[in-house]
């Protein structure tokens, strides 16, 4: 009977819970429905932005590969805009928005700038002995990353051929050949120096004749071919080389110098 009246008296606390479980599921699940009531925004249209074109005029162009250079790099660097050449004019027309064009001139301005000019002296000396008996000296002016050439000297006929035309006369082909000396040089702008690629060719007239024919020169020829680095007013030995026959030798140096 005590287990009986214990019971009876904890039923009548089970419909207090109830509110309480009721109210809870009332408010977890508001707010959802609240969310589920307001209605998605709709997707709002940009405004496009009006192109505009305009031409730049290049300054410092002087071969249609500075301005092909050019035109290269402002298609890589900004892929929307549209980029025109015109190389009579050496200018440019872009078509973009004002902010793209403003970024492209700013590019262009970077670019469009006056190559470096350097003058090169190369001293030919020559040793007699160990003693320095004279020496030769020549200027040349060059643009960075241009070639450069010099030449001083003759041209000598070579005969390459014969042969007999209709009327009995016999035609000959002759090619001419430079003797003397030729400097070949390409500076390259490195820093506060410069990369220079030099090619130099001495060649002149041996007194021995060509086994081929008495009209056949023979040829003495010395080349220096090499790449360096130099320091802006500070010469440089290329290479040197001994005279045949004799006690003499000769050094080739070069010194270079910014112009502009």
């Amino acid at each position: 009977m005590n287990v009986i009246r214990n019971c009876n008296r904890r039923l009548p606390m089970l419909p207090a819970l109830l509110p309480i479980v009721l109210l809870l599921t009332v408010v977890s699940t508001a707010p959802n429905a609240r969310a589920q009531e307001t209605p998605a925004k709709p997707c709002e249209a940009k405004t496009p932005v009006a192109e505009i074109t305009q031409t730049f005029f290049l300054r410092s162009v002087t071969q249609p590969n500075d301005m092909n250079d050019i035109q290269t790099d402002l298609r890589n660097m900004f892929p929307h805009i549209k980029v025109f050449g015109v190389s009579t004019k050496n200018a440019l027309s872009v078509r973009g928005t004002p902010d793209e064009v403003a970024a492209a001139q700013k590019m262009i301005t970077e670019l469009d700038q006056l190559r470096k000019i350097y003058r090169l002296t190369f001293t030919f000396t020559q040793f007699d002995a160990g003693k320095r008996t004279a020496s030769q000296v020549y200027t040349l002016i060059a643009a960075n990353n241009r070639r450069t050439t010099f030449k001083q000297g003759s041209r000598i006929p070579i005969v390459t051929g014969s042969f007999d035309n209709d009327t009995g006369k016999t035609n000959t082909q002759v090619q001419y050949q430079d003797v003397g000396l030729m400097i070949d040089s390409t500076a390259e702008a490195l820093g506060e120096g410069l990369n220079l690629n030099s090619r130099i060719e001495q060649s002149s007239l041996a007194e021995e004749h060509s086994g081929v024919g008495p009209q056949d020169p023979m040829l003495r020829q010395a080349v220096i071919d090499v790449a360096s680095s130099l320091t802006l007013g500070k010469p440089l030995v290329l290479g040197s080389l001994d005279i045949p026959g004799s006690t003499q030798k000769q050094e080739v140096s070069v010194e270079a110098e910014l112009v502009r």
